[in-house]
């Protein structure tokens, strides 16, 4: 029976992250750059945490090349639902609900959003 470690990734191994399951595969210097046109970040500040994040396995590697080729490992929803579970569990006190209140209680969400949202409702309630 084999067992899956869940590795909780870091804010900055989420970032890194992002722009892999948008991109598919990349590059150090792709990822960089993209990184750095949000925020001070060094080349090689990205490349020690790519290749820990390679090491913790949360992203492969293809490095037949010379340039290394980048991709996420972990499924990005499953990702998304244990640090959502997490999160749920540690600062909300186990409720959704109150997840919910707090995420929608600012008014931030679009009517596209909040449409959507009706309709995942009105088919829980149907259920």
């Amino acid at each position: 029976m084999s067992t899956t470690k869940t590795v909780k990734p870091t804010e900055s191994e989420l970032e890194i992250l992002q722009l892999l399951w948008a991109k598919g595969l990349a590059t150090v210097r792709e990822v960089h750059e993209e990184l750095a046109a949000t925020k001070d970040v060094g080349y090689t500040t990205t490349l020690k945490l790519m290749q820990i994040m390679h090491e913790k396995g949360l992203v492969k590697r293809d490095d037949s090349m010379r340039t290394h080729i980048y991709q996420a490992a972990v499924n990005k929803e499953k990702t998304q639902k244990h640090l959502l579970d997490k999160m749920i569990s540690g600062l909300f006190g186990g409720s959704a609900t109150q997840l919910v209140i707090q995420a929608l209680g600012e008014g931030k969400a679009s009517q596209e959003e909040l449409d959507r949202i009706q309709a995942l409702l009105n088919d829980l309630k149907n259920k």
